[in-house]
C-alpha cells in the first residue's frame, strides 16, 4: 500500500466508513459521502499543488491529462485491484481543479442482493424495446443495471454490447457473449458506437447514458430494428422520463420522436434511495410497463394518463413511486419526512410528516424539562449539603 496511489489512501478510508463518493477540492479537507451525508476524512486543506499531484498521478496514458488540460473535463475509470472501481469526475470549479470518484464494486451484485423488484426478471426477458433504467446522480441506476445485465448472462444466450464512457461494471462472458466499449477509447462517441452496433448482430445493448439527441435517436432505431436496448436517464419517475425524451428534441422533430417512442418504449424503471432509519439507504422503484393502450398516451401526449396505467398494472409488476415509498414508511424502514422530501406527491405523506414532526418537537421538550429537573434536583441537593 506503501506504494499506491496518495488518492487511493483516500479511497480506502471512504470505503472503510461505508462511503460511496469521495469528493477534493482545493482549500478544502477531503470530504466523502456516507450514507447519503457528506463527512470530512481529516483536517487537512488540499493545496493546489497537492490537488494536481493528486489528479495526475491516476490520470494515464499520458493523452488523458492533455485531454482534461484543453477541456478542463474529463470521465474515466480508477481500480484499485482487488477492491473495487470508482469513475472519477475531473473538473475545474472557482478554486481550481477538483474531482468526484464514485465507487464501481469489483463485485457485481445480483436482483437478489439488491432485493430489487422481481418483475425485472420479466424485463430481462423481453426480446426487444427499450428500456430506461432512471434515477438522479448517485441513485444506484448503473448498479441496477449490472443487475440486469448479470441476470440474463447467466440465464440465456444472448449477444450484448455495453457502450459507456467510462466503462463501469466489468461482466465475465457466462452463457452470452459480453463485449464492453469505451467511448473515447473504444468509440469517438456514443452516436458512432452505436451505429458500430447496429452492423455487430446484438441481441441487447445497454447505453450508459443517453445525454445527446443522436443517442436517443439511434437508441429508439437499435430497439425499432428488433434490438432490446437499455439505457438512464437523470429523472425521477416515468412521465417525467417520456417528457424529457420528447423535449430533448426541436419542435419540428417531437412528432417523429415521439411515434418512435410510442413503437418502442417497453419499460420504465425509476428508482430512488432513501435514508434507512438506523443507517444506509434502500432503493424504492417505480415501474411501467408496456400496456396495449400505452403507444397512444404517447402519441397523444396524454402522460397523465400514465398514472392511471401504473396504477392498474399491479398484477404485472408495475407501482408507482409513491406506493414503493408507503411501503418503506409502512415497514418502518424509513422516516415519513424521507417519504415526504422524496414523493412527488406530498399531500400523500404531509400528515405523516407532521405528525412525526410534532412527536419529535414534543420528545425533544419533554427531553428537555426531565434535564431541567435533574439539574434542579441536583442544585437543590447541593445546596442542602
Amino acid at each position: 500500500m506503501s506504494d499506491e496511489p496518495i488518492i487511493n489512501h483516500y479511497l480506502r478510508q471512504m470505503l472503510e466508513l461505508g462511503g460511496s463518493d469521495l469528493h477534493l477540492s482545493i482549500n478544502f479537507p477531503a470530504k466523502a459521502r456516507i450514507h447519503g451525508g457528506i463527512q470530512c476524512l481529516d483536517d487537512e486543506v488540499i493545496t493546489s499543488e497537492k490537488m494536481e499531484y493528486l489528479m495526475k498521478e491516476i490520470c494515464f496514458p499520458e493523452h488523458r491529462w492533455t485531454t482534461f488540460m484543453n477541456t478542463h473535463d474529463l470521465d474515466f475509470a480508477h481500480e484499485i485491484p482487488g477492491l473495487a472501481r470508482f469513475r472519477c469526475n475531473y473538473f475545474y470549479n472557482y478554486h481550481g481543479m477538483g474531482c468526484i470518484l464514485r465507487q464501481i464494486p469489483s463485485k457485481i451484485l445480483t436482483l437478489e442482493d439488491l432485493h430489487l423488484p422481481d418483475v425485472l426478471r420479466d424485463i430481462c426477458a423481453f426480446h426487444s424495446g427499450l428500456v430506461l433504467v432512471t434515477g438522479p446522480t448517485g441513485s444506484g441506476k448503473s448498479t441496477t443495471l449490472a443487475a440486469m445485465i448479470d441476470y440474463i448472462n447467466a440465464t440465456m444466450s444472448k449477444h450484448i454490447i455495453t457502450i459507456e464512457d467510462p466503462i463501469e461494471l466489468v461482466h465475465q462472458s457466462k452463457m452470452c457473449t459480453i463485449v464492453h466499449r469505451e467511448v473515447g477509447i473504444h468509440s469517438k462517441s456514443f452516436p458512432t458506437a452505436l451505429r458500430g452496433a447496429m452492423r455487430s448482430d446484438p441481441d441487447i445493448v445497454l447505453i450508459g447514458e443517453m445525454r445527446e439527441n443522436d443517442t436517443i435517436r439511434l437508441g429508439l432505431t437499435c430497439a425499432a430494428m428488433g434490438m432490446l436496448v437499455f439505457g438512464t436517464l437523470h429523472t425521477n419517475n416515468a412521465p417525467k422520463t417520456v417528457d424529457r425524451i420528447i423535449d430533448a428534441f426541436p419542435a419540428d422533430e417531437q412528432a417523429q420522436i415521439r411515434t418512435m417512442l410510442a413503437e418502442c418504449l417497453t419499460g420504465v424503471v425509476s428508482q430512488l434511495l432513501c435514508r434507512k432509519k438506523g443507517g444506509g439507504r434502500v432503493a424504492v422503484h417505480e415501474v411501467l410497463l408496456r400496456t396495449d393502450g400505452l403507444p397512444n398516451v404517447i402519441r397523444e401526449g396524454k402522460i397523465s394518463s400514465l398514472r392511471t396505467i401504473i396504477d392498474a398494472g399491479g398484477d404485472r409488476g408495475m407501482c408507482s413511486m409513491e406506493a414503493s415509498l408507503e411501503r418503506e414508511l409502512l415497514a418502518d424502514k424509513i422516516t415519513a419526512e424521507e417519504a415526504y422530501m422524496k414523493s412527488s406527491d406530498k399531500n400523500r405523506f404531509r400528515a405523516a410528516y407532521e405528525a412525526e414532526k410534532a412527536a419529535a418537537e414534543e420528545a425533544e421538550r419533554l427531553a428537555a424539562e426531565a434535564a431541567a429537573a435533574a439539574a434542579a434536583a441536583q442544585v437543590e441537593g447541593a445546596e442542602a449539603q
